[in-house]
């Protein structure tokens, strides 16, 4: 069985729209901007043998305010520019109750399952306590970067700057 690495999208990979001091979700692939260093983290993840595998919810389409056609072509875009093995979205919202709504692990277990990852020598890097949660029902090492400023309702087991030196200390290990 592989490693992982689980990715966030917003927040880790690319940075967040700002609408009035709040970042928010990129709606179209103009609006999507790479964070810095993230192309090279990945890389030295990908060449230490891990797989890349980007967990992402999208809430903005159940709640009609994003177009998962929009969302989808966003994806294949940030797949031509990061060497990504797979990405994962959950396009609903709290109120729908589905399985793979962070930060229940459903989305990190289906790619557990397709890539036959041992989620025990994986690690979840989030923004939010809803990535953090779900890398810890899953039983993955959780990694909190970029901390969206909220209340952390799950405690990583480590927070640092940034996905670029998420990559270091995972690489470190």
């Amino acid at each position: 069985m592989t490693r992982a690495v689980f990715l966030d999208r917003d927040g880790v990979i690319n940075i967040g729209v700002t609408k009035n001091d709040k970042p928010f979700a990129p709606m179209h692939v103009s609006e999507f901007q790479i964070a810095p260093g993230v192309p090279e983290a990945l890389a030295s993840l990908k060449a230490a043998g891990y797989l890349l595998i980007v967990t992402t919810n999208q809430p903005d389409v159940s709640r009609g305010a994003a177009k998962r056609e929009d969302v989808e072509a966003i994806h294949a875009f940030m797949r031509t520019q990061l060497p990504l093995d797979d990405v994962i979205v959950c396009f609903h919202d709290d109120k729908d109750l589905c399985a793979c709504r962070k930060p229940l692990p459903g989305m990190i277990y289906a790619m557990a399952v397709k890539h036959e990852v041992q989620v025990a020598r994986s690690y979840m890097v989030g923004d939010r306590w809803r990535d953090i949660g779900s890398g810890k029902a899953a039983g993955c090492t959780t990694i909190l970067v970029n901390a969206f400023p909220e209340p952390k309702r799950e405690e990583p087991d480590i927070e640092l700057a940034d996905l670029p030196a998420a990559a270091r200390w995972i690489l470190a290990r």
